[in-house]
């Protein structure tokens, strides 16, 4: 392929999807194409859509006029859960060239094979073409991990769901859950500790469930299967990996043992991000989920018994149908009383094919937003909270390269977010630094402790850090 085409790609969605990009961009890169930055033009526009939300046709389709005003004769190819779901109506967006499904997504370079070699398939099509089939055919594993950041990367382990919740459109999207091999899991993680990862963030649709669907040849016969405490075992002994982080896990998939590994491990941090999507246990009925609040305050007491410092985030949907004003309070009320950190809050939305679209009775739209509000609000309360809690405790903070008027952020172990005045020699390191105090305006100073050269007095605000000054050390 001529090395003269270049390639952009944008991203919607979660970190599996970044992760699926990032090896969709290495395919492209390996057959001859440049990767260039979406707003500055592209021969090829790759668009990795998600279905979670309402929006996703609104943002496919602003991300195609996005392409098409920086190269108004590019190919365009749209993928991901949105392309897998509603073909037809991506189809049906000016400017787009070719929608890819489930089934052919790590065949996007085949589709365009041609046109890299002066056939002139890349020109404009008046009518796009779709290469897709149905979701039941799905049932293959494609390996993904990120890359380009030297300090953080999310590895596909597991994909898919055989869950069955009442609002989901995952499982119609990806497929029924499948997973990777133990063995090539632990092969990717170390391909990235070669590029000098520090960290691994652990991704998949439901990692929980990793090799519910795998018979694992290698480990107590041909009927056992690797489970994903065994995954967790084996990534602990990984060499060049500082950090492992767990994306999400299912309370009702989260162990006693996995929990306890974790609090021994030096490698897996103390951070755990659980879904619990209701505080009531009739909407966690209506919503199908496996789980009641009772076994969601084991999860959250059994963590912070092991582990005090331990950061706890959770999902939660406002507005569900049937939700009452009743419901939504004991929602409040009780992830009010759970000692966690921050809330994801998502706002309902109707999804076509999923039975909840059919319950009754629908909570209005400014219910919806209002609930949503609430809850956000909450999650301030907590994480202030939360930071409170860590104040005088010495954390290690893994800084990113990325960077912003002179300002570089960081990470603790158990997910403080820092910044401090940018020092490139800090750029992926792990640095010990002090939580010292709240300021007046709810910041929390940290001293680091050991800095190369200098040390760097930085306080966070609202979940960042402000730099104040340096001493030399």
């Amino acid at each position: 392929m001529s090395t003269e085409k270049t390639v952009a790609f944008h991203t919607l969605g979660c970190k599996l999807n970044f992760a699926e990009t990032s090896t969709l961009a290495r395919q492209f890169e390996q057959n001859g194409f440049i990767k260039t930055d979406f707003e500055n033009g592209a021969d090829i526009f790759v668009i990795n859509t998600c279905s979670v939300t309402e929006d996703a046709n609104r943002d496919c389709r602003r991300f195609v006029r996005m392409a098409l005003r920086n190269s108004p004769d590019a190919f365009v190819i749209v993928t991901g859960c949105y392309a897998q779901l509603k073909p037809e109506e991506i189809a049906d967006i000016k400017g787009v060239d070719l929608v890819i499904g489930a089934s052919e997504k790590f065949n996007i370079t085949s589709h365009i094979g041609g046109e890299a070699e002066g056939s002139g398939i890349l020109k404009k099509k008046e009518k796009a073409e779709i290469h897709s089939c149905s979701i039941e055919d799905v049932d293959s594993f494609n390996s993904a991990f990120s890359s380009g950041d030297r300090t953080r990367a999310f590895l596909k382990v597991q994909d898919g769901c055989d869950y069955s919740c009442s609002y989901c459109t995952i499982p119609m999207a990806r497929g029924t859950s499948r997973s990777d091999s133990i063995q090539n899991v632990v092969r990717n993680a170390e391909k990235i500790a070669e590029q000098g990862v520090k960290e691994i963030v652990l991704s998949g649709v439901n990692v929980g469930d990793f090799g519910a669907s795998s018979p694992n040849p290698f480990q107590r016969g041909t009927n056992s299967r690797e489970t994903f405490f065994d995954l967790v075992k084996a990534l602990d002994k990984v060499q060049g990996i500082s950090r492992f982080r767990i994306s999400s896990i299912e309370p009702n998939l989260l162990t006693d043992e996995i929990i306890e590994f974790v609090a021994k491990s030096e490698r897996f941090v103390p951070h755990f991000h659980i879904p619990l999507q209701s505080g009531s246990d009739k909407i966690l009925k209506g919503m199908r989920r496996r789980y009641q609040r009772e076994l969601y305050v084991e999860r959250v007491q059994k963590i912070k018994s092991l582990m005090p410092h331990c950061c706890i985030g959770v999902d939660v949907i406002v507005g569900f149908p049937g939700e009452t004003e009743e419901d939504f309070l004991e929602t409040y009320n009780f992830i009010d009383s759970l000692d966690i950190s921050y809330l994801h809050v998502f706002t309902y939305s109707e999804r076509d094919n999923t039975e909840a679209i059919g319950f009754k009775p629908i909570v209005p739209i400014e219910e919806r937003k209002k609930r949503n509000r609430v809850l956000r609000n909450l999650s301030e309360v907590k994480q202030q909270k939360f930071y409170a809690q860590n104040i005088g405790t010495e954390r290690t903070v893994l800084f990113e390269r990325e960077s912003k008027s002179g300002i570089m952020h960081g990470f603790t172990e158990n997910y403080v977010k820092v910044k401090t005045k940018l020092n490139p020699e800090l750029w992926n390191e792990l640095q010990i630094v002090t939580l010292k105090e709240i300021d007046k305006d709810g910041t929390i100073l940290i001293l680091p402790n050991a800095m190369p050269k200098m040390r760097a007095h930085a306080n966070i605000t609202n979940g960042s850090v402000s730099h104040h000054s340096h001493t030399f050390a």
